[in-house]
């Protein structure tokens, strides 16, 4: 069974980024576990926390399952033609410290998706992580490109795609990055 983390980059409740991961873990061939992540209780990074405190309980399980997983698949949202605080947030912490990135994310199997409202997708946020991505030395996957545009008229009440295309898309992303994290 090839296990794959999914991380949506947005906390809110009816999330498209979150929606878009629950239909992936959907349509994920048989043999591919996707299971999906939550940034709730990550808290804003901050030097003094982690010197006085340390890692956040919420990040060192995050990076922990991280860690246990054959790759990780980062739905982005796009906001102000850029990355989601949010997510970076959590990616900076993630990467603390940095004696653990070796174990947590160096080398790991990476793939990028993102849903929004608007109409371009989200091709400047997935394009905005490549430097964070190398720099972190994560191994992206560039089979395949899903940015989902419209994303208001494509879930429905529930997060559930409706469109047909969409959902054999995601599908096939799934399946094409679940083979790379095999590699």
């Amino acid at each position: 069974m090839t296990r794959l983390l999914a991380i949506p980059g947005s906390l809110r409740r009816a999330s498209y980024n979150a929606a878009l991961l629950r239909n992936a873990a959907e349509l994920a061939p048989a043999d591919v576990s996707v299971e999906v992540a939550t940034l709730h209780g990550i808290p804003l990074y901050d030097g003094d926390l982690e010197a006085r405190d340390g890692i956040p309980e919420a990040v060192t399980a995050l990076k922990e399952r991280i860690a246990a997983a054959d790759g990780l698949i980062i739905a982005t949202p796009e906001y102000n033609n850029g990355i989601p605080g949010v997510l970076k947030n959590a990616i900076d912490w993630i990467s603390r410290p940095p004696a653990d990135q070796a174990r947590v994310l160096r080398d790991r199997p990476v793939a990028l998706v993102g849903a929004t409202p608007g109409g371009f997708g989200t091709v400047l946020a997935q394009t905005a992580w490549l430097p964070v991505l190398r720099t972190l030395g994560l191994r992206l996957w560039t089979g395949g490109r899903l940015t989902v545009a419209g994303a208001a008229r494509i879930f429905d009440d529930e997060g559930r795609l409706t469109d047909e295309d969409l959902r054999a898309r995601l599908g096939e992303f799934v399946a094409g990055f679940a083979d790379f994290a095999r590699g």
